[in-house]
């Protein structure tokens, strides 16, 4: 019914408007605006377009908005009942036509009508904007929110996709897109998610572009809004359809089906979208899932160096370290990225963790050190400490004696190294602390145990751990037992089945067998409450996952009752374990001590060996064994020597393989070499923890 000439946005001059086969000047009527004479112009409006009062003062209004004058527009919408005016408009629009013969009489007053809303409706918006510039938000928002609702009234079976004014549909996509921006700027959040409910769940008959950007803001909202938002209503469920139950799994949702509209062409590439889904799946530890959704981004969008860390990350965080250190392989390469920070400390991270792969995660830790400088100087500490631990695990394989020696040694320079680059860092402050203890300085293993419980406030079950094992090797048992007391306070009940399990092997060194056993059935208690807790049908996952581990429950009781020689009760423990567990080196180890400790030399040596199938490196197994060897005579003993001499490649400070050694080379007629064994294994046991350090780790 009224249109305008040359408007291309809210900002451009109208030079004429147009209704009814009537066009007028805008000098006109502004003219009459300047003078304050707003009856004048509506009059002549009314006169010059045959309009009625209220299409006359909307246009009017639009007319103040687009020169810019914020607050005359606000007297002109002011000094008209919109609402009225939709409400005369309401039946016309939603008529339907009655038959196909007059089909093109009905179509053109939908038509006419819809023009009709378009102007009013755009009036009631253009107000709704008006308060906004003044800072009126929620008197905006509400007026906002009366253009959605005049829409509801009047196209009741929601906006039809056909036949609808271009005008009218863009005036709707406004409102909708801006009503839970207000809402948000005037503080009223809850009001806000209800809006971009609405806008999601509500028939607007928006196009792809508007619909993305709303999903896009509201998927921010609710992982940066820090207000909880709930689950939708029940009148917006619908039956069988999935239900998020949080901020976060809403906000997955969105952003997941933004994705998916990317990958079909309906919109086009956002980066944001995919930045603010990797922090949202990060969050809930979904990394797998974000791998999949980097890997389905069609070729170009990303670098592909880029992307291979990007999924190397993923990988990483779920515990395939093998996928993501080829990735990252491909990403160094010398054509690629061979200098990329990030990606050479991660390489350097995940070869730090095995022993194996130790060597190669040195060359990538000593690159870091070699390219850090300017604003990436403060790496420099974290490449130390990454190289001091892969020489760490170099060393264990070493077969050279001279050489691990010269490993360790640089391992200690380097985490001494990164001290001073990140003397607050307390993973930093830990691992000295470990390096230390292995390398049988417990001084200093003492002060860093120290230090990492000043730093972390004792939260850190290792921590509490770690002094406790320092003492343990110092003899000082009633001390260490002081300290798991201490840990047991500042833990909860989940948490304390590694911390419990010490403790029992703390009364064990103190010939307190039956307080051991206590406290291994308070941690059989432990894991039935877990069970209850968790309900009785978990998938493997949730019960290797179960911070109480009942295995090395029943696994510890065995080994209490072997050194009692209850064979019978270790029976009944290792079949509780083997119902866990089927195959397992240290069951099998427990179970040739058993046989071991009946005589039964033939099938104690089957188990061992059974064991070492099952965990090649296993140093107590090899221990066993080459003890076993060296009580068969002189044919035995070569055997035991490469046993022995193997187990102490792998741990150099276990006193029982220099025991045993020793007593080989005693045998064998190696006076001189049988003493010098025998007292690294006197030196050791004085300063033999009740487990290995390497545990904590």
């Amino acid at each position: 019914m009224v249109d305008s000439g040359d408007q291309e946005g809210e900002h451009t001059s109208v030079r004429e408007l147009c209704a009814n086969g009537a066009c007028m000047k805008t000098t006109e009527v502004e003219a009459k605006l300047d003078e304050g004479n707003i009856q004048e112009a509506e009059s002549s409006l009314r006169e010059g377009l045959s309009l009625n009062f209220e299409e006359a003062r909307a246009l009017l209004g639009r007319l103040e908005y687009q020169r810019g004058n914020v607050e005359g527009a606000l007297r002109v919408f002011d000094g008209i009942d919109l609402q009225a005016a939709i409400q005369r408009l309401q039946p016309s629009v939603s008529e339907k036509p009655p038959s196909k013969k007059g089909r093109s009489r009905s179509d053109t007053q939908i038509s006419v009508s819809q023009h009709a809303a378009s102007l009013v409706l755009e009036a009631i918006y253009l107000k709704a904007k008006s308060l906004q510039k003044l800072g009126r938000l929620t008197d905006a928002a509400n007026e906002c929110k009366s253009v959605l609702d005049a829409v509801e009234r009047i196209f009741q079976q929601g906006i039809p996709d056909v036949q609808v004014d271009n005008r009218l549909q863009e005036t709707v996509s406004q409102a909708v897109e801006l009503l839970p921006e207000l809402w948000t700027q005037a503080g009223c959040y809850q009001d806000a998610i209800s809006a971009y409910r609405r806008a999601l769940l509500s028939q607007w008959n928006l196009d792809n572009d508007c619909c993305a950007r709303i999903q896009k803001r509201f998927a921010v909202f609710l992982l940066h809004g820090g207000v909880d938002a709930g689950p939708p209503s029940l009148a917006s469920q619908v039956d069988g359809s999935y239900v998020p139950k949080n901020n976060l799994e809403e906000a997955i949702l969105l952003l997941m089906i933004l994705m998916r509209k990317y990958h079909l062409g309906k919109i086009k590439w956002d980066p944001a979208v995919m930045e603010h889904l990797m922090f949202a799946l990060s969050l809930c530890s979904q990394t797998s899932v974000l791998a999949k959704q980097l890997e389905e981004v069609m070729p170009g969008v990303f670098l592909r160096f880029d992307r291979w860390n990007a999924l190397a990350l993923c990988y990483s965080a779920v515990g395939q370290d093998d996928t993501a250190l080829n990735l990252l392989r491909k990403s160094l390469h010398k054509h690629e990225r061979p200098d990329d920070l990030m990606a050479l400390l991660l390489a350097a991270k995940i070869c730090s963790e095995d022993c194996h792969l130790a060597a190669e995660g040195v060359g990538y830790a000593q690159r870091v050190i070699r390219n850090v400088q300017g604003k990436d100087e403060h790496l420099k500490g974290v490449g130390l400490r990454i190289l001091g631990l892969c020489l760490g695990k170099q060393a264990k394989v070493c077969s050279s004696d001279y050489e691990r020696s010269r490993l360790q040694s640089e391992a200690l320079k380097c985490l001494d190294g990164a001290i001073v680059f990140e003397h607050n860092n307390p993973d930093l402050i830990f691992d000295l602390g470990v390096q230390y203890a292995e390398q049988r300085n417990l001084t200093a293993a003492m002060r860093y145990a120290k230090q990492f419980i000043d730093a972390t406030g004792g939260s850190l079950l290792k921590g509490w751990r770690l002094l406790a094992l320092v003492l343990s090797a110092q003899q000082r048992f009633a001390e260490a037992e002081v300290v798991t007391d201490a840990a047991l306070d500042e833990t909860t009940k989940w948490e304390q089945g590694p911390i419990l399990r010490l403790k029992a092997k703390l009364k064990i060194a103190q010939s307190l067998h039956t307080d051991a056993i206590e406290t291994f059935r308070y941690l059989l208690a432990l894991v039935q409450a877990q069970r209850k807790s968790f309900g009785p049908l978990r998938s493997l996952s949730q019960i290797e996952d179960d911070k109480v581990n009942e295995f090395e429950v029943w696994h510890g009781l065995a080994n209490l009752y072997s050194s009692l020689s209850h064979w019978k009760d270790v029976e009944i423990c290792l079949g509780k374990a083997r119902e866990l567990k089927k195959y397992s080196a240290e069951m099998l180890h427990t179970e040739g001590v058993m046989y071991e400790g009946r005589g039964q030399i033939q099938e104690a040596l089957h188990a061992y060996l059974n064991a070492l199938l099952v965990e090649p490196s296993n140093v107590t197994c090899k221990i066993l064994v080459g003890a076993l060897f060296a009580k068969m005579g002189p044919k035995g003993l070569p055997v035991a020597r490469s046993l022995l001499s193997d187990a102490l490649r792998l741990e150099p400070t276990n006193r029982k393989a220099w025991y045993y050694l020793g007593v080989v080379h005693r045998d064998d007629g190696r006076v001189a070499d049988a003493a010098d064994c025998f007292q690294a294994a006197s030196m050791l046991e004085e300063s033999d923890p009740v487990e290995s350090f390497s545990s904590i780790v």
